[in-house]
């Protein structure tokens, strides 16, 4: 979890959030503290602590709930700087340093903290190389997306962006196929089953927000729209779980050593 104070440090919360900000050294980190009550359980976050060079020490339990400004931080927290957005610009330059066909997620007005810390985690764990997310309406990364991405923001780049469906069409120019996901396509259009099309290429994911979906100028931009054929009675999938199945499937196409198209 993150919380902001007065002075622009930003709180960082949790054992994974905490180690992984260590380990990336993504962003400065003022002080790393642990419970005085855990003994030896986070000597090893003590340890990265300070090959880094970073100020550690033990204080109770009560103190790292009142710096936290919850319970819920599993005897560690950090103090560092803030987490900045990045441009779209550094985006696209991720594919080529991992030599790899460029993957994004978009995400359309999703203003769940939850589903959208949960889908930036998935996506970091997939490979994907950067996401995308509106300036409004939409949640940004506050702290509770943070606590839910897991450390996942220390690794994956977010651009925040003023109007998503510009953004889609430069990613289009840069040479991105743009799919998107429904639930149920609109009059006129149509959907195909995911592992129907062809999702090896240079590529941009978009998904919609939990209630609405994807908006229809954002709809129209897309070059190809997907559906998750259910089983079950249950009407739709939450919009994280429906990201992480075409993650998986599209993660699956890519490993099956195939050339890209």
């Amino acid at each position: 979890m993150e919380a902001q104070g007065a002075d622009r440090v930003l709180i960082l919360a949790g054992r994974h959030p905490v180690l992984e900000a260590l380990r990336s050294r993504a962003r400065p980190i003022e002080e790393v503290l642990v419970e005085t009550e855990a003994r030896d359980r986070h000597a090893d976050i003590l340890a990265l602590a300070r090959q880094a060079g970073v100020r550690c020490g033990r204080v109770p339990r009560a103190a790292l709930t009142g710096l936290a400004g919850t319970a819920h931080h599993q005897g560690v927290v950090a103090r560092v700087a803030p987490r900045e957005y990045a441009e779209l610009e550094d985006l696209l330059a991720v594919p080529a340093t991992r030599g790899e066909s460029a993957l994004f997620l978009a995400l359309d007005q999703v203003q769940d903290p939850g589903n959208v810390g949960n889908l930036l985690r998935t996506a970091e764990a997939l490979g994907v190389h950067g996401a995308l997310v509106p300036r409004h309406p939409a949640a940004g990364l506050t702290p509770h997306v943070v606590r839910a991405a897991a450390g996942a923001l220390e690794y994956l780049p977010v651009a925040r962006v003023g109007n998503l469906g510009q953004a889609l069409e430069r990613l289009k120019r840069e040479g991105c196929w743009i799919v998107g996901a429904v639930a149920e396509p609109a009059d006129g259009q149509a959907a195909q089953v995911p592992w129907a099309a062809d999702l090896r290429g240079p590529l941009v994911l978009v998904l919609g927000s939990e209630g609405r979906g994807l908006r229809p100028l954002v709809a129209r931009t897309c070059d190809v729209l997907v559906r998750i054929p259910l089983a079950g009675r249950v009407g739709s999938l939450n919009v994280a779980a429906a990201g992480a199945a075409l993650l998986y499937e599209i993660r699956r196409q890519r490993g099956s050593g195939r050339a890209p198209g």
